[in-house]
């Protein structure tokens, strides 16, 4: 029989994957709940490329709520990296481009407070 206690480290089956967790089912028929942020240590932005239903889990018991339905996690017992990968900011861009998307915004500003409609051709003076 499986020991669903805190802390036991079980293998279940997958059975239903939604946007919020994937809900894992034992051998004794009882379902938990591994939560999206119980997947993995890294920002899950789709379970689906993490967990797929029929598939075997490895997952910790982490407790029950206050409901008596289990609280599952697959992170816990992956290890955990050195650093957790944070987006890269960027860096400040060189003086021309910074110059040349200033007047950019700076022309586009004037080109829609100036009522946007159609103009007539535009003319152009040469120096000759």
């Amino acid at each position: 029989m499986v020991q669903l206690d805190p802390g036991a480290v079980v293998e279940g089956r997958v059975t239903r994957v939604t946007d919020f967790g994937a809900f894992i089912q034992f051998e004794n028929g009882e379902t938990g709940l591994v939560h999206i942020s119980q997947i993995a240590h890294s920002f899950v932005r789709n379970i689906h490329d993490h967990v797929r239903e029929g598939e075997n889990v490895e997952v910790k018991v982490l407790g029950r709520d206050e409901r008596g339905r289990l609280d599952l996690s697959i992170k816990e017992l992956l290890e955990e990296p050195e650093e957790v990968p944070r987006p890269r900011a960027i860096g400040r861009q060189s003086p021309q481009f910074e110059a040349k998307l200033r007047s950019f915004m700076r022309d586009a500003k004037e080109r829609t407070s100036s009522g946007g409609g159609k103009k007539g051709p535009a003319t152009t003076k040469r120096k000759k």
